[in-house]
């Protein structure tokens, strides 16, 4: 059973699961906005750009780093999932034991000969699957209420 005092990390790329480990302590990455984040068990929900960096991480077997592309981080209720086109090219450092048995360090994922515009319409549609994945947990959580009430103050205005 995973203990809620820890977190699930989940690395995706649009072709494969790289990383999916559970009972991690802390997660760190580097944020498109300049900074880093450290992530712990009871950290509030976000959703931010990351960029082409090691994802640190510690679990019962130690702490590890990833080297990935750049993606999309989402932190909701004890999970933290990276959506990313893969692992970066110069992964010398990466836990290659952690990631899928098919990536080794001699086996990285080829970049497109157009990284520009493959990455581009890469990172398009796992961001729209992000959105489609928040908007419905939005409604969920939200429910209707949410919507009278706003109809309700737009006509009183």
């Amino acid at each position: 059973m995973h203990d809620v005092s820890l977190l699930r990390l989940t690395v995706l790329t649009p072709a494969r699961t790289l990383l999916d480990a559970g009972n991690v302590a802390w997660v760190q990455a580097r944020l498109a906005d300049g900074g880093g984040i450290g992530v712990y068990p009871g950290h509030a929900p976000l959703l931010a750009e990351t960029v082409t960096a090691p994802l640190r991480y510690a679990d019962p077997a130690g702490e590890h780093t990833v080297d990935l592309e750049a993606g999309i981080l989402e932190i909701r209720q004890g999970s933290v999932t990276v959506l990313t086109n893969g692992l970066a090219r110069d992964a010398g450092t990466a836990d290659v034991d952690r990631v899928s048995a098919d990536i080794g360090p001699d086996r990285l994922p080829d970049r497109p000969r157009s990284a520009s515009d493959a990455s581009e319409a890469r990172f398009d549609r796992l961001a729209q699957a992000l959105l489609d994945t928040l908007g419905e947990q939005a409604d969920e959580v939200l429910g209707t209420d949410m919507d009278r009430a706003s109809t309700e103050n737009e006509r009183e205005t």
